[in-house]
């Protein structure tokens, strides 16, 4: 990871901070498109927005993952918006910048491509979870993935803080039913909500019930 956010610095990455997170804007949708942007610290969320006025959210970043590179294929407007969820430090590089470190670090070409194909595995992923799954277990399956933005690896995770609302559009569901759920965890042993919500790895056997 740091690898990485020095070649970015050193292409001439400039930094963009969420201090409050919670809802800070990154880009919104329709917006031009000209930088691509990598998550230094924080929690960064991706989602569209509909005529209608209908959101969806597509997908939640965490440290050392890009977003906004859709730039680089040509797309002059952002297709979606990026919000910071939790406070959040991004670094942005410019399109043309971007092109010329792929093109001349191969360390970053591999990276950059491990990345877009991680994340397209885990679109895909989602889709399967909301069309198949309850959303209890979309529910399980978010909150582990939140947990791992933590930096220290231990058997409980810290989760971003988010709120039930949040956490209810997020998987297609309603605020009580979020509600009703956590408390089940809690009672269960699989989450701990003191001092920031922890996750312990036993919430993986929500999903295989």
């Amino acid at each position: 990871m740091f690898q990485v956010e020095a070649l970015l610095k050193s292409a001439g990455a400039t930094t963009q901070f969420a201090p409050g997170g919670h809802g800070d804007a990154i880009f919104t949708q329709g917006e031009a498109g000209t930088h691509v942007m990598y998550v230094q610290t924080g929690c960064v969320q991706l989602s569209v927005r509909s005529t209608t006025g209908k959101e969806a959210v597509v997908a939640m970043l965490g440290p050392g993952e890009f977003f906004g590179e859709a730039c680089l294929a040509g797309q002059s407007r952002r297709m979606g918006s990026a919000t910071a969820m939790t406070p959040s430090t991004i670094l942005l590089v410019s399109r043309t910048r971007m092109v010329g470190l792929i093109h001349r670090q191969s360390a970053m070409a591999d990276r950059f491509i491990a990345h877009i194909l991680a994340r397209n595995i885990r679109v895909q992923e989602d889709l399967v979870d909301h069309h198949f799954n309850s959303s209890e277990k979309r529910l399980a399956r978010l909150l582990l993935r939140l947990a791992r933005y933590r930096k220290q690896y231990k058997p409980a995770h810290t989760a971003p803080q988010i709120s039930q609302g949040m956490l209810a559009t997020m998987i297609g569901t309603t605020r009580p039913r979020v509600n009703v759920f956590l408390k089940k965890f809690q009672r269960s042993g699989f989450i701990r909500d003191k001092h920031g919500l922890k996750v312990n790895k036993s919430l993986r056997t929500v999903l295989h019930d």
